[in-house]
């Protein structure tokens, strides 16, 4: 079956879940990281499934393709920004290892569906 909307896709709904959970993590950093690590990761994260519906809208699978590239470099941004959140002690190993999880498992539903659209006939 024909994927009809972007929000039937589960990797969409998995980057909107860890969106959420960056948006959640992040109210607890201090005040002065506003600007810094809380923008960045929620820039981030935020444009990992924004990036899976625009392209999914676009007319072609040529763009489609584009713009899943542009979600696993968002993807990969924010892994970045989320290890050196541990490294300068505001996030815990407590908190950062299920991110990393799911960013895992975003990653490799992307290969997926980049594999699934660049087969198709």
């Amino acid at each position: 079956m024909a994927v009809k909307h972007y929000r039937e896709l589960e990797v969409w709904q998995r980057g909107m879940d860890l969106a959420a959970e960056c948006y959640q993590v992040t109210r607890a950093f201090p005040k002065d990281e506003l600007f810094g690590m809380t923008s960045q990761i929620r820039r981030s994260a935020a444009s990992i499934p924004a990036n899976i519906a625009e392209g999914q809208g676009r007319e072609s699978t040529k763009e489609f393709l584009h713009f899943l590239s542009i979600a696993r470099g968002s993807l990969m941004e924010l892994e970045t920004h989320l290890l050196l959140c541990q490294r300068v002690d505001l996030l815990t190993t407590q908190q950062l290892n299920p991110l990393l999880l799911s960013t895992d498992r975003i990653s490799r539903m992307l290969s997926g569906l980049r594999k699934a659209l660049e087969n198709r006939p």
